[in-house]
């Protein structure tokens, strides 16, 4: 049950296309200030103040933070980057998908985590020691990607939480649905485990 609720969490934060398959969820990121029965209070990073309704059967999972040894060939990741001008990209997150989770959002599309970043999830092909990074090859259905990750980047993993976790000061990221009215709702939502800022 567990590994299934991996993945559909998985899937909902990192695929884009799955975001334009009805209508755009908003992606939240930011910080629980008050838990009211099924009503979260949520003060964005961009300083907005969201009142989230949750559904009766919402789900947590935690965001847990994992060494570098963790990207090894043959894991699924995925990874927020900027282009660099010799024409790789640098990584600002890395996220090692659980086993479940292998084939969720696959390609390489723009995302929001900064201007102009980029999402890549991808099989790892090779990983190469450099002073103070690692060099990843990341191979996906329609191409590749090189991926240079600094030892200062994050790197995490996703576990099975619960919802004891969401109180305030807890660090949150979903995607809420936008509904008719423009209030907010969410099935599921990522909480970074003791005090950790999910970095994707």
């Amino acid at each position: 049950m567990h590994r299934g609720l991996v993945l559909v969490l998985a899937c909902v934060l990192c695929v884009s296309s799955l975001a334009q398959a009805q209508s755009q969820p908003r992606r939240v990121r930011g910080e629980v200030t008050s838990v009211d029965g099924n009503i979260m209070n949520v003060t964005t990073r961009e300083g907005d103040k969201l009142a989230v309704r949750l559904d009766d059967k919402y789900a947590v999972t935690a965001v847990v933070k994992v060494g570098g040894e963790a990207i090894k060939p043959g894991v699924y990741v995925g990874t927020a980057t900027l282009p660099s001008a010799d024409g790789t990209q640098r990584a600002l997150e890395v996220l090692v998908f659980p086993e479940s989770g292998r084939g969720s959002g696959e390609g390489h599309y723009a995302w929001d985590l900064q201007p102009g970043s980029m999402m890549t999830n991808a099989t790892v092909a090779e990983v190469v020691s450099l002073d103070k990074a690692r060099r990843m090859t990341l191979k996906y259905k329609d191409g590749q990607q090189t991926v240079v990750v600094p030892d200062n980047v994050p790197i995490v993993t996703f576990e099975p939480g619960d919802r004891a976790m969401l109180k305030p000061g807890a660090h949150v990221l979903f995607g809420a649905n936008v509904q008719p009215d423009g209030s907010l709702t969410a099935a599921r939502i990522n909480v970074g485990k003791d005090g950790l800022v999910p970095p994707m």
